[in-house]
């Protein structure tokens, strides 16, 4: 900071430890002295429109998440003949960045997707007492879990075909490029490695082994779109029956 001349602005600085829940108890409590000013650590931080707790859970992130959904919703009841266009403001910030919720607690995940059933109630003015799945399935809406695969599909996709920046392009290796597999079946795969993690609570849930997971569970009809505008319908397809696999006969 000093070699480019820059001051630290100790009111908008923040400093988070990260660790498991289990050893919450052990982090420090006093934040380390930078010049003259000292930085408090905080159990949560801001970065980018996310929240990113010291879990790290996304509890932070979901439970902001859902109370601007609610919020905008409930501004939403007043305008009801606009409904089915403002309604898209509420989902637009329930999928923004929901890569980074691969991988969460299911009581967190059906939160989000309460904001979803609002929603879809507010368009059609369904009662609480009134089935919910017709009319998610008239509107053409996935549940949260297919919306976050939809998300890391589409970034895998870009991701290997080279239209990602080269940070990500560096993320995945095909099975059928690993020459440790070059006389199995594989080499003809559209799969992708997914690498070992040491804690399945966190490690599962990084780029590389998300995207990885989730592009292996993708047919290879899907998967073999020549192009991502292509890709994309039959991934909604795909999704869309898995979403309500026990609905759609």
């Amino acid at each position: 900071m000093r070699s480019n001349r820059l001051q630290l602005n100790s009111d908008k600085t923040k400093l988070m430890w990260c660790a498991k829940v289990r050893r919450q108890h052990s982090l420090p409590t006093v934040g380390p002295l930078m010049g003259s000013s000292t930085v408090t650590p905080s159990s949560a931080v801001h970065d980018l429109g996310v929240y990113i707790d010291s879990g790290p859970t996304m509890q932070s992130h979901v439970r902001q998440t859902v109370s601007r959904c609610f919020a905008g919703l409930r501004q939403l009841r007043t305008v009801r003949c606009q409904v089915p266009t403002s309604v898209a403001f509420v989902l637009s910030r329930l999928d923004y960045c929901n890569s980074v919720l691969f991988g969460l607690l299911a009581n967190l995940i059906q939160r989000l997707q309460s904001v979803q059933n609002a929603a879809a109630r507010l368009t059609f003015r369904i009662r609480q007492s009134e089935h919910l799945t017709p009319a998610l399935i008239s509107l053409h809406w996935l549940h949260v879990p297919e919306r976050i695969s939809f998300k890391l599909a589409v970034m895998t996709y870009r991701s290997i075909h080279g239209t990602s920046p080269s940070y990500l392009q560096s993320c995945f290796t095909r099975v059928s490029d690993m020459t440790s597999r070059r006389r199995l079946r594989s080499l003809t795969s559209h799969r992708l490695d997914v690498q070992p993690v040491r804690l399945s609570t966190v490690g599962r849930r990084a780029f590389p082994v998300s995207g990885a997971t989730v592009w292996n569970d993708q047919p290879l009809h899907v998967a073999s779109a020549p192009s991502l505008a292509v890709f994309r319908q039959p991934l909604k397809t795909f999704l869309f029956s898995r979403s309500y696999q026990d609905t759609i006969i």
